[in-house]
């Protein structure tokens, strides 16, 4: 077996899982399992496309190291990625994949939680989280009747919102990845040329990387809606042509080592009428007034109001819609943290460190404008993770 390749120290590891720790004992939670990929990464280094099968990481107050369980095929990757030592790194057999009659979490309770005289501790679970499903949360408690199951849904996210010079590091580098990706969709881009074509360039781009630093798979595929079609924030691509006299928004993001910083832009292909003009003018103004709000000691619902403020200048409408969410390390299907948000009823306060996708955009009935900006507070204010023109580009 290689030498375990580690994305930080293990002394940096070390120190997460203390904080995890920490906030279990204030809950009185002796055992948590985390099933999100993200959380995975995080706390152990792991990282494998292997999400599509039950896995997760296992931290309990009466156990130093935390526990990784996976499919007996992904212990390999464990052992190349985890910092821990090889005997907290367990598998599944192999007959428990994808099987309707016997199911992974009963394994685990069993050979697990049982073997670690668990059974009868409070255990908590990420219940909300897109990995853990109803039937395994069934098979678990089942298995474990004798152990009180409480929520403990993005525990480890709020621990990961204040990030660490090393994470902002590699932030910085996804944010230089996705700057070239969209000088990339400007060098090319115009009217007739296919949208997947476009898409093409956008991968070739983003996983080549910048400066020697290769990247990685971003946790959502590019978004790149057109025309009427703009007023949906979340269509991907097909292989239709960029047509005249249409916008275009492109949410997209570098990755490197895990980490993103996603940005938006959009093109209008042709001269633009009033309301793209006023549109731009009004995600130009509410990104400064959101950028002023954004220091240590305010919260969040201040960047959203200070955003709010100017859209009710301009009249748009954006159907209650917030200003953004906290980003970092991920997997897919996004690359939120899923904590706090920038809305007007989150009191959550902003700390050196945090990290933010702020993603005023405005999506109307037939039409729709992004300009976004991944943003990083500071002990003194706020940085934007990419530099790029903040403007609606014309082609």
């Amino acid at each position: 077996m290689s030498k375990t390749k580690l994305a930080f120290t293990k002394k940096e590891y070390i120190q997460r899982v203390k904080r995890v720790k920490s906030i279990m004992q204030q809950r009185r939670i002796d055992v948590l399992v985390a099933t999100d990929p993200g959380n995975m990464n995080w706390l152990t280094g792991y990282d494998g496309w292997s999400f599509y099968v039950h896995q997760g990481v296992i931290i309990s107050l009466d156990h130093e190291e935390p526990i990784w369980f996976g499919r007996l095929m992904d212990v390999n990757a464990a052992l190349l990625r985890c910092y821990m030592s090889k005997e907290n790194m367990i598998g599944y057999p192999e007959m428990y994949v994808q099987n309707l009659d016997e199911h992974p979490m009963t394994w685990i309770g069993e050979n697990v939680f049982r073997k670690n005289k668990w059974e009868k501790c409070v255990i908590a679970t990420e219940r909300d989280n897109y990995y853990y499903s109803a039937e395994a949360h069934f098979r678990l408690t089942a298995t474990l009747p004798n152990a009180t199951f409480v929520n403990a849904n993005n525990l480890v996210n709020w621990v990961r919102g204040k990030k660490s010079a090393k994470e902002i590091e590699y932030m910085k580098i996804a944010g230089r990845i996705t700057e070239k990706i969209h000088q990339r969709v400007l060098d090319i881009v115009r009217p007739g040329i296919p949208k997947s074509h476009v898409v093409s360039q956008i991968y070739e781009t983003a996983i080549a990387g910048v400066d020697g630093y290769g990247g990685d798979y971003p946790s959502i595929v590019p978004l790149l809606p057109s025309g009427a079609e703009a007023s949906a924030s979340h269509i991907t691509w097909d292989d239709s042509p960029f047509k005249k006299n249409e916008a275009t928004f492109f949410e997209i993001s570098g990755c490197y080592k895990r980490y993103h910083a996603p940005m938006s832009r959009t093109i209008y292909m042709g001269k633009p009428n009033q309301k793209f003009l006023d549109a731009e003018k009004a995600l130009q103004e509410t990104i400064d007034a959101g950028l002023e709000m954004a220091k240590p000691g305010n919260t969040t619902a201040d960047i959203a109001n200070a955003a709010q403020k100017v859209m009710n200048k301009y009249g748009i409408d954006r159907n209650n819609a917030r200003y953004g969410y906290p980003i970092g390390v991920s997997y897919p299907p996004d690359w939120g943290e899923r904590t706090c948000s920038l809305r007007s009823t989150d009191l959550t306060v902003l700390e050196p460190g945090m990290t933010f996708h702020f993603m005023p955009g405005i999506w109307q009935e037939d039409w729709g404008v992004e300009i976004t900006e991944s943003i990083h507070i500071t002990k003194d204010g706020v940085e934007t993770f990419c530099n790029f023109p903040r403007q609606l580009f014309l082609k």
